[in-house]
C-alpha cells in the first residue's frame, strides 16, 4: 500500500483523474502508434517489403497503445 491508500477511510473511492491525465493517456497513445508507422515505413523503404512492416508497425504500436493507456487508467481504479 502507498501512503495516498493508507490517508482515504477504507470505503471512500479513489479520485477522478483530470484532464491533464486525459491528455496523457491521449499523447502516450498517438506517440506509440505513431512511431509504429514511422518505424514500419522506414523498415519497408530499406526492405522494399511495403506494406508489410508498415503493418506489423501499425500493430505493434496499437498493442502498445492499448498496454500504456490500460496501465495508466489501472491508477485510478
Amino acid at each position: 500500500m502507498n501512503e495516498e491508500d493508507e490517508s482515504r477511510p477504507s470505503g471512500d473511492p479513489k479520485p477522478l483523474p483530470g484532464a491533464a491525465a486525459f491528455l496523457g493517456m491521449g499523447v502516450s497513445s498517438a506517440v506509440c502508434v505513431g512511431l509504429g508507422v514511422v518505424l514500419g515505413l522506414w523498415l519497408d523503404s530499406k526492405f522494399h517489403t511495403a506494406p508489410a512492416l508498415l503493418l506489423v508497425g501499425l500493430a505493434l504500436g496499437l498493442l502498445t497503445a492499448a498496454v500504456s493507456v490500460i496501465a495508466q487508467i489501472r491508477q485510478y481504479l
